[in-house]
């Protein structure tokens, strides 16, 4: 069994071969890639060149003033697929035939978890204000592919939460270790950063976290139930843990997340603490709602419906 230092030092690679090449997982990755494209792209495209079937809301809150647009975190912002390929890549290779039906359930999961967002989507598309920022290579490649009309909920937010919290439930299903344990608290940084980058690439409202945090909670209440939720908007904006105190827990070389490094965006304490604030109240005020609703897309469509239409 191989013991990787970190699972930032995996390819993504490895895992797309793994999973198309072995027949007990390859019907799961077929299945997840089809539903990636037909419930994001497809249903994105078909209403940016369709535009009038589905109302647009505008979801943006005066909250997101705070938050600077840092465009040097667009790195951060574009590995939220890496980071979840990257984490089968380690699971197939450290543990491989040992973990091949928890991977394959996870490729379920996202299958699921795109199918989930898009029962919101079809019925409502929501937007923000992004900037036209076309300046780097990989903003242009943003404003290309991306029609930016699934803003509620976020599946970037959606995607980081579903792997950190997956991926913890399957080490620690093999038996808790310091050291897996330090693998379960890089994969939530990594969620964290991920988080982080949208809101400062300006890719979503406050709004979107608090709507994609209640989409979460629907989707897996076992692995993130409202104290797991509240317990992860509470971290938003601190400093990562110091690499002295736990030199395993790191991001990746292109995160440059290392203290003194960029991007070490920081928010006024107040403004931090304002925001976080927010995102809790809006999510419990989701969770409530959602205890009388018939369905749990009913808080979200509320909420938008009462929004600015674009």
């Amino acid at each position: 069994m191989k013991s990787a230092a970190s699972v930032y030092d995996e390819t993504p690679i490895y895992a797309c071969v793994k999973t198309l090449s072995v027949s007990s997982l390859r019907p799961a990755a077929i299945r997840c890639i089809s539903s990636i494209f037909y419930n994001f792209f497809f249903r994105q495209y078909r209403a940016a060149w369709l535009p009038g079937r589905v109302p647009v809301s505008r979801v943006d809150h005066p909250l997101d003033l705070k938050i600077p647009f840092v465009p040097s975190w667009i790195t951060i912002y574009l590995d939220f697929i890496a980071f979840w390929i990257r984490m089968l890549s380690f699971l197939l290779r450290t543990y491989r035939r040992k973990v091949h039906v928890a991977v394959s359930e996870f490729l379920t999961a996202i299958g699921e978890l795109y199918r989930c967002a898009a029962e919101a989507y079809q019925k409502n598309f929501s937007t923000t204000d992004r900037p036209f920022y076309i300046a780097r290579p990989r903003f242009f490649l943003i404003h290309l592919v991306d029609p930016h009309l699934m803003c509620i909920p976020s599946l970037h937010v959606m995607v980081v939460i579903l792997t950190y919290t997956r991926f913890a439930a399957i080490l620690r299903s093999l038996g808790e270790t310091e050291q897996r344990s330090a693998r379960i608290d890089e994969m939530k940084q990594g969620a964290l950063a991920i988080t982080h980058a949208i809101l400062f690439v300006k890719q979503h409202s406050v709004n979107c976290i608090a709507a994609s945090l209640y989409a979460m909670t629907c989707f897996d209440g076992k692995l993130f139930p409202p104290q797991e939720a509240e317990a992860f908007t509470a971290l938003l904006f601190n400093d990562p843990p110091p690499l002295a105190a736990s030199p395993a827990n790191r991001l990746p070389k292109n995160y440059r997340l290392r203290p003194g490094a960029a991007p070490r965006t920081k928010l006024p304490a107040a403004d931090a603490a304002e925001i976080k604030t927010h995102i809790i109240n809006l999510y419990r005020r989701f969770l409530a709602e959602g205890k009388t609703a018939h369905n749990w897309t009913e808080p979200l469509l509320r909420f938008m419906q009462q929004s600015p239409k674009k």
